[in-house]
């Protein structure tokens, strides 16, 4: 009688166990399977300390895989809109051969074969990268067939682009809030990270990606610049699925500094 019921019990369970697991509500509701990701950044670079950084925000799951690439002494890449992931290390290794970046974007679209995605078209037209080096000297290029909205902005040692947004005031408020933020109500400079979180406040207030919220990422890099011996990220952060993410991201920013006071690394 005993394996009777477990032989049942198996039975029962078979078809529970082999059903695909399924991703979370907020997950559901934010990604169909083709769902294209629309994304706003912002590269950025601190004179006085000399980091460099990046910080993304998108209605897609873990969006910080695939658009933020950073080395100390280099610089960073942020590629999006119809991803090619390969523009990061290719951006990367070219900076360390010196080429400047608006050459790097020329290059990189150049060399692109545009075969597709997985037999269906995943075309050059619509990808959208910037490149900054290690001296804050960036470039920016936003294809053709990038979905509406899409744009980039330049400021004083940053670039913003994005796609899929609410309107040109995303880019022009991220712009515009991490120049504002150089300093703090008490005169002290802000973190280079306090800076880029918000860019992306401010691209967020003006709409941001006009699907919602999902994820966030912030990379900082600097020479020696880490909490350990020999690290040379200062900061990196995912919140990878959450329903105000640039809120959570700011929340660990903050957190990160209040730990660092005192330590003198990677700028005040």
């Amino acid at each position: 009688m005993r394996a009777r019921v477990l032989i049942a019990l198996v039975v029962a369970l078979v078809p529970a166990l082999t059903l695909p697991l399924l991703p979370s509500a907020q997950q559901r509701t934010a990604n169909g399977p083709y769902d294209p990701p629309g994304t706003f950044s912002i590269l950025g670079f601190d004179p006085e300390t000399g980091e460099v950084g990046a910080a993304v925000q998108s209605r897609v799951f873990s969006v910080g895989n695939g658009v933020l690439w950073a080395e100390a002494g280099v610089g960073a890449v942020a590629t999006q809109a119809t991803v090619d992931v390969s523009y990061g290390p290719q951006g990367l290794a070219l900076l360390k051969q010196n080429m400047a970046p608006k050459d790097i974007i020329t290059k990189i679209l150049a060399d692109d074969p545009d075969k597709g995605l997985n037999g269906r078209p995943w075309p050059k037209a619509g990808r959208q990268f910037a490149v900054m080096n290690a001296k804050g000297e960036f470039a920016a290029h936003t294809g053709t067939g990038a979905t509406d909205w899409a744009g980039d902005k330049q400021g004083k040692f940053c670039t913003a682009q994005g796609n899929i947004l609410a309107g040109p005031d995303v880019v022009a408020r991220m712009v515009e809030a991490f120049e504002k933020t150089e300093f703090a109500a008490d005169g002290r400079r802000n973190h280079i990270s306090r800076r880029l979180v918000a860019a992306l406040e401010g691209g967020q207030s003006a709409g941001g990606d006009k699907r919602g919220q999902q994820s966030a990422a912030l990379i900082i890099v600097k020479k020696d610049a880490g909490v350990w011996l020999h690290n040379d990220v200062v900061l990196r952060l995912q919140v990878d699925d959450h329903a105000t993410p640039i809120a959570e991201l700011r929340r660990l920013v903050e957190m990160h500094l209040a730990a660092r006071t005192g330590r003198g690394r990677g700028g005040n």
